[in-house]
């Protein structure tokens, strides 16, 4: 089945796997889900992410982190940017998340950052989803 959105469906699987409490999700592979995933686990979000193959297909593992009480620590995962309405920002518009204790993802000209990378690096591009 194809996907419109392969970046919601990723991130609606994490989501969805984090409120089941399940330790790990897999999903199709691509190199921008592979990137967003490395941008979750260098910010703790996740504990690991791993590229597998399976029938002949690579398959991104996701490995979630939960807390003591066993909580996940992705409370909320939302896509902003998306195929029916996208959403770009200027370097001195990129948005703060909860005052700056979460993290929005950008596509840049540079590649994949987060919102602080962005402003450090003052460059713009398209927000893809928050998270905190």
């Amino acid at each position: 089945m194809s996907c419109s959105d392969p970046i919601a469906d990723m991130l609606t699987r994490i989501r969805n796997a984090c409120r089941a409490g399940l330790p790990a999700v897999e999903m199709g592979h691509s190199r921008l889900k592979a990137e967003i995933a490395q941008i979750l686990k260098k910010e703790g979000y996740v504990t690991d992410v791993a590229e597998t193959a399976e029938d002949g297909k690579k398959v991104l593992r996701v490995v979630l982190k939960y807390d003591y009480n066993e909580k996940p620590i992705i409370q909320q995962l939302q896509r902003v940017s998306r195929p029916g309405l996208r959403r770009y920002v200027a370097a001195a518009a990129i948005p703060r998340v909860k005052g700056g204790l979460g993290t929005a993802l950008l596509s840049t000209s540079r590649g994949i950052m987060t919102d602080r990378e962005a402003r450090t690096a003052h460059v713009g591009g398209e927000v893809l989803c928050q998270i905190w």
